[in-house]
């Protein structure tokens, strides 16, 4: 205590080659410049001309031996001098002790202290870092990805420019962006030329701080086409998440002194996150690239095919309806194409990137339909075993479309309306409303309007679905687009297995244009891939189509008219229901849609008129 009462002196630091006072006490007198340098270099106390000096040197030992020093990331080389005569008659030997112990405990707090500022400094300079990285995500274009990478490295490094080189490995090429003043704003050298090469041939950052020595490392060329003068650099990798490398980072001329260490790990802090941002939009833009033509191929699956003055009408029509979010109401006979215009009506929109979720309401009982169209919790029934998102979660953003919407229950009606007007759903044993932004198409073969007079189907519920009404007809009623349609099923059939389209005979398609075709559009497309997998020719024939009734002769059969009423009733319905099933090839889906039933009571019927099923060999599918 006495010595630090009564001493002249204190601690000097060198800044730019001359000793300076960073902490006096005492008369301002001028300091031993040799005798300072003289005991820094031995590293140990010296004493001449009344002084006593103590060097304050960072060892370098500790392992933040690269972030001690002075604020301004300079190593820590400083001495503590006492005027001797000051210090009265304190012992020459007691008075070097306490030099050096003195000496060694402000070396211990310079480091304590730096290392409390370089730490609250990273802290500040990570967050800086993952700031800006965030906004980097929000950019869609690569250009503007970029310059915003550039603009956070000026502010964070305090310099005049930044550019990203990314690698071109097929060309040896660096191009970097942005480069004021070249056209297009991109500058492009070579892979191995300048410091960026070094970068990028060494893998470890650099720092040039201008000096004659090393100026060839700068293209002064560069300078001149810019217009700009090169003072300092600084330039790290950008390695990608693999670890490959996709580049260099470069920023120039800071506005201080120059580059120095400290400035290289922000740099390269950048760089990592910047990577992985260039590397995230080019991912990002593949995916949308991939979903546009995902999107472009389903469309192009449901095209609305048809040259008939009501599909030409249609199709104008759903293109109108499609730029708007109306509900519409398809009706049209089993198989004419519900569905098909649906999906058109739904790429053609702006959801067409959402999803398009399809639900058969004539498959679903009531005790199952309010689940599957809004969803369940976990546990709200037996077997419910995990939450579930409905039919209307799952198209929300895209389209949902109902089919067979006039075969649904009562019940299933009213919820149906009730979520169609509030535009939310509450998920089966759930309380919480789920918002749903839907566009509903539904479909029917039903007439509806008879059952809202025969009390079947809500009149609110048809009124909120038939906002907008295309009909379809039947096939039968569509010569001229049956030729159309079969050569496209063929083409596409043929696409999808490999071999070369054949072509329809005369005789083949004079068969195809005299068809009633009571399975309409769908039995015109099952009919052609038929023939598409198992003729082996390249000429279609009539025989090939392997057509089971015509016009002319289906419905023609005399029923016996002997017997009761009852039993000639039983009769017609026998016969009737046997000729629909050989039209429809024994397929018993399509035979109970062209009687106007489902398949279930399709069975249900001809067990009641003793009828045997698929045990003689129909098909169910």
């Amino acid at each position: 205590m006495e010595l630090v009462e009564e001493a002249t002196g204190g601690i000097v630091n060198q800044v730019s080659g001359r000793w300076s006072r960073e902490i006096w006490i005492g008369e301002q007198e001028e300091v031993p410049e040799l005798l300072i340098g003289e005991t820094l270099d031995l590293g140990k106390i010296q004493s001449a001309d009344g002084w006593v000096v103590a060097p304050m040197i960072d060892t370098g030992q500790s392992d933040d031996s690269e972030i001690l020093g002075l604020p301004n990331g300079a190593p820590l080389v400083a001495a503590l001098l006492v005027r001797a005569e000051a210090t009265g008659k304190a012992d020459p030997h007691q008075l070097i002790k306490r030099m050096s112990r003195i000496s060694d405990l402000l070396i211990a707090a310079f480091q304590t202290i730096n290392r409390r500022h370089f730490r609250i400094r990273r802290i500040s300079q990570l967050q800086a870092v993952m700031d800006a990285s965030a906004q980097w995500q929000r950019f869609e274009d690569d250009i503007a990805l970029l310059h915003g990478i550039a603009d956070a490295a000026t502010e964070l490094l305090d310099c005049e420019r930044a550019s990203i080189f990314l690698w071109d490995k097929r060309r040896k090429k660096l191009i970097g962006r942005p480069a004021l003043g070249v056209a297009e704003g991109a500058l492009e050298v070579d892979d191995d030329a300048g410091v960026v090469g070094e970068v990028l041939g060494s893998r470890e950052p650099k720092i040039w701080n201008g000096g004659s020595d090393d100026e060839s490392r700068v293209n002064r060329k560069v300078d001149q086409s810019l217009e700009f003068v090169t003072r300092s650099l600084i330039a790290v990798p950008m390695q990608g998440q693999r670890s490959d490398l996709i580049g260099v980072f470069e920023a120039i001329n800071h506005n201080g002194s120059g580059f120095e260490a400290c400035d290289a790990i922000v740099l390269r802090d950048l760089a990592t996150h910047a990577a992985v941002a260039i590397q995230s939009l080019k991912t990002r833009k593949k995916l949308v690239e991939t979903c546009d033509r995902l999107v472009e191929d389903a469309a192009s699956a449901s095209p609305l095919i048809g040259e008939h003055p009501s599909i030409a009408k249609i199709r104008k029509t759903s293109s109108k309806v499609a730029k708007t979010d109306l509900s519409v109401l398809v009706l049209g006979k089993n198989g004419t194409g519900k569905e098909v215009l649906a999906r058109h009506i739904h790429f053609e929109s702006e959801r067409r990137n959402g999803p398009f979720i399809a639900v058969n309401c004539a498959a679903l009982v009531e005790s199952l339909l309010e689940s599957e169209l809004f969803g369940h919790e976990k546990g709200a029934f037996t077997d419910a075993n995990q939450t579930r998102q409905g039919k209307f979660e799952l198209a929300n953003s895209g389209t949902l479309f109902l089919d067979e919407v006039g075969d649904m229950s009562p019940g299933g009606q009213a919820k149906l309306l009730r979520v169609l007007e509030e535009k939310v759903v509450v998920r089966v044993g759930g309380s919480q409303t789920i918002p749903v932004d839907v566009r509903v198409i539904a479909a029917t073969n039903q007439p509806l309007e008879e059952m809202i007079v025969e009390k079947r189907f809500r009149e609110d519920l048809y009124f909120r679905l038939n906002v907008v009404n295309l009909s379809l007809p039947p096939l039968s009623q569509r010569g001229e687009d049956i030729l159309l349609l079969a050569d496209h099923f063929l083409e596409q059939f043929c696409y999808q297995i490999g071999r070369s389209v054949p072509a329809f005979q005369r005789s083949a398609r004079e068969a195809m244009q005299s068809h009633a075709w009571p399975g309409n559009v769908r039995e015109l497309r099952n009919t052609i891939e038929r023939v598409a997998y198992l003729c082996g020719d390249q000429e279609i024939e009539k025989d090939d189509l392997m057509l089971t009734t015509t016009p002319r002769n289906f419905g023609q059969g005399q029923l016996p008219i002997t017997g009761t009423l009852n039993g000639a009733t039983r009769q017609f319905q026998v016969e009737h229901i046997e000729r629909a099933i050989e039209t429809c090839s024994g397929n018993m889906t399509d035979a109970a849609a062209y009687l106007g039933l489902h398949r279930s009571n399709l069975y249900r019927k001809m067990a009641q008129l003793g009828m045997k099923g698929l045990e003689d060999g129909e098909r169910s599918e």
